[in-house]
């Protein structure tokens, strides 16, 4: 997704925080540029890996890139990622209800407005996998999200769609590999539900690049073209919907 950033990076602040969410604290991780400038603030899904160091590392990109960055973790209800063995955490998030899902990330929101030189009215969110489809899934039911990424996330059924498509004010650029069976099979629905409602949505497909092209920390899958290109278009598609 670009140049990692390290936690002691002179223009940035990052650490662990706590929020609260639905008769629950919430858990995550905060990145904010170290400059006094207000900024639009973003948030991070990760996928069904929980809050890892790569999480972490695409928080800290987006403070670096100007923005204040919050991952919130999924796994807060059992104490946070690094409580749980990594062989329940994906079943753990799957058995967790959508509703409680958005809800986190809406509380998450409603933090990043708390916090001091916050252009609050500048929301954007991305996510991975499984953070892709919440991204989508945020982005339906919160109309304060005014620029959405999600990286190879199910685009969510025809049903809900239909159904919660017409109130989306996001603008969608989603990011797919082109050997993704899993996930790429729902673009065309998608993309005919986005304009049939006059939506902003655009697609990327990289020629070769497999589910999971972005996680650098994955060597199977990673691919650093697809992974480069991304990031710039997401850095961009940022600054455009949030920093105008």
């Amino acid at each position: 997704m670009g140049p990692g950033v390290s936690p002691t990076d002179p223009e940035i602040e990052a650490a662990a925080v706590q929020f609260p969410g639905q008769s629950v604290t919430l858990m995550g991780y905060v990145a904010r540029p170290k400059a006094g400038t207000p900024a639009p603030c973003v948030l991070v899904c990760h996928a069904n890996r929980g809050i890892n160091a790569h999480i972490q590392d695409i928080t800290r990109r987006l403070a670096k890139a100007g923005f204040t960055t919050l991952a919130v973790d999924l796994l807060s209800r059992e104490g946070g990622t690094e409580k749980l063995e990594p062989t329940t955490i994906s079943r753990t998030i799957a058995a967790m209800p959508m509703d409680t899902i958005v809800g986190d990330f809406q509380a998450g929101y409603k933090y990043l407005q708390g916090l001091s030189n916050v252009r609050g009215d500048r929301l954007g969110m991305t996510g991975f996998c499984l953070g892709g489809g919440v991204t989508w899934r945020v982005a339906l039911r919160t109309p304060e999200l005014r620029a959405a990424v999600p990286f190879y996330g199910s685009i969510p059924g025809d049903d809900i769609l239909a159904a919660e498509a017409p109130n989306l004010k996001a603008a969608v650029l989603g990011f797919n590999g082109g050997t993704d069976t899993f996930v790429n099979p729902r673009i065309p629905a998608g993309e005919l539900a986005m304009r049939q409602n006059g939506k902003t949505f655009e697609k990327v497909i990289y020629d070769g690049a497999a589910h999971g092209f972005n996680e650098d920390n994955e060597p199977a899958r990673y691919h650093a073209a697809a992974a480069k290109d991304a990031w710039e278009k997401t850095h961009d598609w940022f600054v455009k919907y949030l920093m105008s």
